[in-house]
């Protein structure tokens, strides 16, 4: 089951939680950039050509398949991919359709313009699959995907095990799973960071806030 993040326009949070194949997934429905003007994903890239660089490449004719390998960069339009292996297909009508995979502690990596706004998004994950027809990309495995201002601000960003991101439609999900799992998270939850509405981008590093011992305790002065 997944986790439904609202338009960038909602600036609510929901929570559900669901189980499915006795794994418990949060469920967390979440303004992943829920503090900006509406906008979409730049419309012209479905029409732009696919440009691909990698250290080789195979055809598969009976599959209809191009196959790159090696420091794989795929761009089209404001879409960049980069990854170990990257697999492209096209069906009759035209549309292309891409799928970059890594291994041996690399991760893939997606960007994509947001129109009209200097922002982007952009992820990283084991597997990327780019649906050019849909504008729909799936982030699966380790997936991290943030909302940038600029190309280096980060204003808010998701980690889970998978993402989906709906570019037509500005439309997030997010999947819990123990790939994600670590010390402060044994059971691989969801987790996002969301900059506030009025405010820049919150911060990632820095010093930890002072703690200061109450001088109650109960209502009553300490001893």
């Amino acid at each position: 089951m997944n986790e439904s993040f609202p338009r960038f326009t909602t600036g609510r949070a929901r929570i559900l939680s669901a189980c499915r194949a006795g794994l418990a997934a949060l469920l967390v429905a979440l303004p992943f950039a829920g503090f900006a003007p509406l906008a979409h994903a730049e419309r012209a890239d479905k029409d732009k050509p696919l440009n691909i660089e990698a250290d080789n490449m195979t055809y598969d004719d009976l599959k209809q398949i191009n196959i790159f390998t090696g420091h794989v960069v795929a761009t089209k339009g404001t879409i960049v991919i980069k990854a170990d292996r990257v697999e492209v297909t096209q069906d009759p009508q035209g549309y292309q359709y891409a799928t970059g995979t890594s291994s041996g502690g690399n991760l893939s990596y997606f960007r994509q313009k947001r129109e009209g706004l200097d922002e982007y998004v952009e992820g990283t994950a084991i597997r990327i699959d780019y649906n050019g027809k849909l504008d729909f990309t799936t982030l699966t495995t380790n997936a991290t995907v943030n909302r940038l201002q600029g190309l280096a601000t980060v204003m808010d960003t998701v980690h889970g095990s998978v993402i989906t991101y709906d570019g037509q439609n500005d439309f997030y999900t997010a999947k819990a799973g123990p790939d994600v799992a670590g010390p402060g998270n044994p059971s691989g939850r969801v987790r996002a960071m969301l900059a506030p509405r009025n405010g820049g981008a919150a911060p990632l590093t820095g010093a930890s806030a002072t703690l200061v011992p109450s001088t109650t305790l109960k209502g009553a002065p300490a001893q």
